[in-house]
């Protein structure tokens, strides 16, 4: 008996350092096991979370600060895990001070993650190549160092690019194209998803839904990337399959582009929603209304019904005297926009253009423009602003208009 007990304590003990030995070192030959693993990391963030996640329309006002997949680089660094701590600690520090309260940062910038994914390869924004597994979860990171400050996080998804420009310069062989092909049309600029395969829509929707299980994040955002061109070419063959299928009661491929979209927002509130209710999803459109027409962003659906997103943020990034189109009427165009009860708006701020020859030179005359646009956002009873982008916190032209811009946020 003292023998089976012996032996059955030694299986324990055994197990025990098994499993201890590998909580420190994971072994990154298959991506979904890793996963598996990263989760249980990933869940003991929750217990330093001091935001709510639900920046609704009667809590405090956004003030938020993207953070670019250029911004995470870690190519000028040894890339390693204290390495990539540091920077992060610094735009949090940075962001802090500032007064912001919330970072939107781009984890999946080309159909690549930069956590740990079972459907996307690891991002070479942090390793070099993309594929290889930089041993360690930025996204879990990320997540424990904003909630430990009391910010909040939300994760920057570009649905639809797998490259543009030859970035990234090889894709690697568990890339969702490379693995399939057909879920992704090459154009004259790049490698994109097809939005009209339902597969691929899938595949977009698995990943938000991945994120919101696998993360302690408080937002899901979608940049203002979808058809990334006009021509009928791109998608003909599942046009044409679609026209074969309909009884003489077509719609219009312009009409079709946008209802391919629209499937996809829709089922990807729902992966939103069916896993965590109070987290937002929101999407980021071009400034410009009318613009969103050309790349069949239906955003006037999105705002009106219920069910798309949860805010919208339009990418204002004009200055109040821009010839072609003035900050504040197009503030007020998105106001016009009929909206349900539940969204929440906020105005996208071009910190990147402060003190430059931008929108025809009109910021080189002024130092305040974007104090003043986050006083006509808030006054137009938007619900906050976010700023595009961290780099411009630390530009020497921009720093009368940060400043300036600061002394409104605190």
């Amino acid at each position: 008996m003292k023998y089976k007990i012996c032996l059955s304590m030694f299986a324990v003990a055994m197990l025990i350092a098994a499993v201890t030995l590998n909580s420190y070192k994971i072994t990154p030959t298959d991506t979904k096991s890793v996963a598996v693993n990263k989760v249980a990391e990933t869940t003991t963030v929750t217990t330093t979370k001091t935001v709510s996640n639900q920046n609704k329309k009667d809590n405090e006002i956004m003030k938020g600060l993207w953070v670019t997949y250029m911004e995470l680089d870690m190519s000028d660094t040894d890339r390693s895990y204290s390495a990539f701590k540091n920077k992060f600690d610094t735009i949090v520090s940075d962001a802090i001070k500032c007064g912001f309260n919330a970072l939107i940062v781009q984890v999946r910038p080309f159909s690549d993650a930069l956590y740990y994914s079972k459907y996307y390869p690891h991002s070479h924004i942090l390793s070099g190549t993309q594929g290889k597994d930089p041993e360690y979860d930025a996204l879990n990171y990320m997540c424990q160092k904003c909630h430990e400050n009391g910010i909040q996080i939300h994760a920057w998804v570009n649905p639809f690019r797998i490259s543009t420009n030859n970035t990234p310069s090889k894709l690697s062989d568990d890339n969702p194209y490379v693995k399939d092909n057909s879920i992704g049309v090459k154009t004259d600029t790049g490698i994109y998803i097809n939005p009209a395969i339902k597969k691929a829509r899938e595949l977009i929707e698995n990943g938000v839904k991945e994120i919101i299980e696998n993360y302690d994040v408080d937002g899901i955002q979608f940049d203002d990337y979808f058809y990334p061109t006009k021509d009928k070419n791109f998608d003909s063959e599942e046009y044409n399959s679609y026209l074969k299928a309909q009884n003489g009661d077509a719609m219009k491929l312009s009409r079709w582009r946008k209802d391919n979209v629209n499937k996809l927002i829709k089922e990807t509130y729902k992966a939103v929603h069916s896993s965590k209710d109070n987290v937002m999803f929101g999407i980021s459109p071009q400034g410009n209304i009318k613009n969103n027409n050309e790349i069949y962003a239906d955003v006037k659906t999105w705002c009106s019904q219920m069910g798309y997103i949860d805010y919208i943020c339009p990418q204002l990034y004009y200055s109040l005297d821009n010839p072609a189109l003035a900050y504040e009427d197009a503030i007020d165009s998105w106001n016009k926009v009929k909206k349900n009860n539940d969204l929440v708006i906020y105005s996208g701020l071009a910190g990147y253009k402060a003190g430059t020859d931008n929108d025809e030179g009109t910021w080189e005359d002024f130092d305040d423009i974007l104090q003043k646009e986050y006083k006509i956002a808030v006054n137009k009873k938007y619900n906050g602003i976010m700023l595009y982008s961290y780099n411009s916190l630390k530009e020497s032209c921009a720093k009368k208009e940060i400043k300036n811009l600061v002394k409104e946020l605190n």
